[in-house]
């Protein structure tokens, strides 16, 4: 992985050809400014540092191996992942230290072999006797250990049991005797409902105190617990005691998005990731400015409509990156983006092949849509009307 400066253009890999400005590629197409990621990871970083605890960056956000050298300041560091390609990819990528964080089922579990035999510690994750049960076999059989940890429900998001669920110490004894025990996991899905800083903080202390106490339960039946895991990027932005807590995971802060504007995690100057549209035609009667990017370049999610502020499909910004105001896509087809004005603000005039860009409800979504990103460095302090192009970040694909 690298981690010192950006490549340069002539580095571009893939098929994509090198690209000198963001001028060039015919769009839509994905941006990352490596600037803010640097800023972004380093806020963590710190605060994290000042925790008292290590930081596993969830890698499903970006897939890319150059923007997760960056997350650990350039030096190899533990990750969490969402899909086995991604463990595959960065185990070839030197990592050593993965957590799979969903649940585990047999069909996947020759692979998670596979890499515990290249001398990778890939941890999975659980929640009930029967995955227990084939995950002990499964390290049985094939005569080596296999990391897992038993996810704990703090918030009544998707899986995870309750601390004081009746079948938690069965399910770790399992683990043990062939092991595997590692420890335990939450996640702190409902954040992403948290308006407020005392909100955040609150979810933070709960899902601390969840993972404390399932960890507590365990090693008074007599149970190793090395792991203590919480994390999302809402809490992990707003914990401000995480006694007891071994490791603090986010994924969504290496690129932020307009989800985590509307809460108040971050500000608009921290997004990293836009999309490049092209100005295709006019529809005046209507009040509209149709790009040529729908859906396809920005995904469904909606994820702000739930907000006090609903952004639409993305905040619209010129090439540069400067705001253009009240500008938002409000309409998406699969190739095609409908922008409109708000709040009073007069529809600019943007004739047809201006180039904008668009900032992403789900930084996620918006990123899975393509397979990788011109990265510009916005780090000089004026905006350049058309940035230049530092290097071409590949995603990792596959399942």
């Amino acid at each position: 992985m690298t981690s010192g400066s950006v490549p340069a253009p002539a580095a571009l890999a893939g098929p994509f050809p090198a690209a000198r400005s963001l001028a060039d590629p015919d769009t839509p197409f994905a941006v990352v400014d490596v600037h803010r990621v640097r800023r972004n990871a380093a806020r963590l970083r710190a605060r994290a540092d000042r925790l008292g605890v290590t930081l596993r960056p969830h890698v499903k956000t970006a897939k890319s191996l150059d923007a997760a050298a960056l997350l650990h300041d350039g030096t190899p560091g533990p990750v969490t992942v969402s899909t086995l390609a991604e463990a595959e990819a960065f185990a070839g990528a030197g990592c050593r230290d993965i957590t799979y964080a969903v649940g585990i089922e047999p069909h996947k579990l020759p692979r998670v072999v596979a890499l515990s035999r290249r001398g990778v510690t890939l941890r999975v994750l659980l929640d009930s006797t029967e995955q227990a049960t084939f995950v002990a076999a499964a390290a049985r059989e094939a005569g080596i250990a296999l990391p897992a940890q038993i996810e704990i429900d703090c918030d009544g998001h998707r899986g995870g049991l309750r601390p004081d669920a009746p079948g938690l110490t069965g399910i770790a004894g399992i683990l043990h005797d062939a092991g595997c025990l590692d420890g335990v996991l939450t996640h702190a899905g409902e954040s992403y409902s948290c308006y407020t800083a005392e909100e955040r903080r609150e979810a933070a202390r709960n899902e601390r105190d969840a993972a404390v106490a399932a960890a507590e339960r365990l090693r008074a039946a007599g149970l190793p617990v090395p792991t203590v895991s919480v994390g999302s990027t809402p809490t992990a932005h707003a914990a401000e005691d995480l006694t007891g807590v071994t490791e603090l995971r986010a994924g969504n802060y290496v690129f932020f998005d307009l989800v985590m504007a509307g809460l108040g995690v971050c500000g608009l100057d921290d997004l990293a990731l836009s999309v490049v549209v092209t100005v295709i035609g006019h529809r005046p009667e209507y009040g509209w400015i149709v790009t040529d990017g729908g859906w396809m370049a920005m995904s469904r999610d909606r994820g702000t409509a739930v907000q006090p502020q609903d952004q639409g499909y993305g905040l619209v910004t010129d090439l540069s990156g400067t705001p253009i105001p009240g500008l938002v896509m409000t309409a998406a087809s699969q190739e095609h983006g409908t922008l409109t004005a708000r709040d009073g603000a007069a529809l600019p005039d943007l004739p047809i092949g201006t180039r904008l860009r668009v900032l992403p409800n789900h930084a996620c979504a918006t990123a899975a849509q393509h397979q990788g990103y011109h990265v510009v460095d916005g780090s000089g302090g004026t905006r350049a009307p058309v940035p230049g192009v530092e290097a071409y970040w590949p995603r990792v694909t596959g399942w």
